[in-house]
């Protein structure tokens, strides 16, 4: 049984993950290598495990009955080499990781060194892209992603909150003048994004009702972290997640506006991962790492 382990495993992983090419990056192989294997095990077993579509995969009855054992089989050899190698107390390898490129740049980064300075055997990837990364498709161990979760076959552990907070710098302010109400803000250059064009509409609670207050300005920008700079610089008003601006808040280098008017809802901010029997002690490492140092959120303001 061993020396077609290889075969049990891909056609495990691709019934798991639903499809060669999801399966493909876990295995470290191709997707064509990864039906090879399952197509050479439907030949020495005699029957077809999976009905192969253009659309979709579906298991065979004798599929079925496979499946669930090879499941069993599989997974107590990933046990078994986990506990003979001693992965199951040390992080080691390589962790992979992506988050938004202001989540990376302000809150992270900062505190990367101590986690590497824990964990000697283990190295990490960090990929900052706010673009939503195939966490399958291109291997990767977590992603911090902030507010809604729209893949429920993941894992998920909160690490904190935030929202987003309007602010101006002092320059800005002295030569323009400080908006009191959020009515003034259209008298105001305020930073837009250029993409989402609904966060140009800022939400404010006025006499116990919350209104949204469509913003516009010279500067149109893709996101958050350009938007922070262009403020920073005195351009206009801006509106982002308190991590990206807390330390500038901090500083004095930019001012908090319209607070008594806010009507921001926090998002919750998560540490996402795939859901596996048998986790790399890599990856609980990080997430306990980011929960001690996330709590409470120092972008608290």
């Amino acid at each position: 049984m061993i020396e077609h382990a290889p075969e049990m495993a891909a056609f495990v992983r691709v019934v798991d993950l639903h499809g060669f090419s999801a399966a493909a990056p876990t295995l470290g192989l191709s997707p064509s290598a990864v039906s090879k294997l399952v197509t050479r095990l439907e030949t020495r077993l005699g029957v077809r495990l999976l009905q192969r579509t253009t659309r979709a995969l579906h298991l065979t009855a004798e599929g079925e009955v496979f499946y669930t054992a090879a499941r069993r089989l599989v997974g107590e050899l990933e046990a078994l080499e986990s506990m003979i190698a001693g992965r199951s107390g040390t992080p080691s390898g390589v962790l992979r990781v992506t988050t938004s490129l202001a989540f990376s740049t302000h809150q992270l980064a900062p505190v990367l060194s101590e986690f590497l300075d824990r964990h000697p055997m283990l190295s990490v990837e960090l990929l900052p892209t706010d673009r939503v990364v195939d966490m399958v498709e291109e291997g990767i161990d977590i992603a911090i992603r902030i507010g809604r979760l729209a893949d429920t076959s993941f894992m998920a552990r909160k690490i904190g909150e935030d929202k987003r907070l309007v602010c101006a710098s002092p320059a800005y302010l002295a030569r323009h003048g400080t908006p009191r109400r959020p009515e003034d803000l259209a008298r105001h250059n305020c930073l837009v994004a250029r993409d989402r064009t609904h966060l140009n509409k800022w939400p404010f609670k006025v006499d116990g009702k919350v209104v949204e207050v469509e913003v516009g300005g010279r500067a149109a920008v893709t996101e958050g972290e350009t938007q922070m700079q262009l403020a920073l610089q005195g351009v206009g008003i801006v509106r982002v997640t308190r991590l990206t601006l807390a330390q500038a808040v901090r500083e004095g280098r930019l001012v908090p506006l319209l607070q008594e008017f806010s009507a921001e809802e926090p998002v919750a901010i998560h540490a996402v991962y795939p859901h596996r029997r048998h986790l790399a002690p890599k990856v609980p490492a990080f997430v306990n790492f980011l929960i001690e140092k996330f709590t409470p959120p120092p972008w608290e303001i």
